[in-house]
């Protein structure tokens, strides 16, 4: 192998790694009247919300300001087995909505 071939491999294994680390793009809703309909989906994707509000605007009535990725959330719980009860990790992301 040359010199430029393994650069090659190197750059595209880097780029690679880099796209697949980077988080699922959020498919929820924005705009006038859609943060109840936003924080639904956030949570429907196993997420936990938390709720910024800047008025008192009931939620099916604001928009959404912003969306704040968290800190991963790892717990473990624990479930049976046949060779006696276990532990599994499972993991969520708190999102953070800012209403008004």
């Amino acid at each position: 192998m040359t010199k430029t071939t393994v650069l090659a491999g190197i750059a595209t294994g880097l780029a690679s790694a880099a796209l697949s680390l980077a988080g699922p793009a959020l498919a929820a809703p924005t705009g006038s009247g859609q943060a109840d309909a936003t924080i639904m989906a956030l949570e429907d994707q196993g997420n936990r919300v938390i709720v910024t509000r800047l008025s008192s605007t009931p939620l099916r009535d604001a928009s959404v300001v912003s969306i704040t990725h968290g800190v991963d959330v790892r717990q473990g719980v624990p479930f049976a087995t046949s060779q006696g009860d276990n532990f599994r990790s499972i993991s969520n992301q708190t999102v953070y909505v800012t209403v008004k």
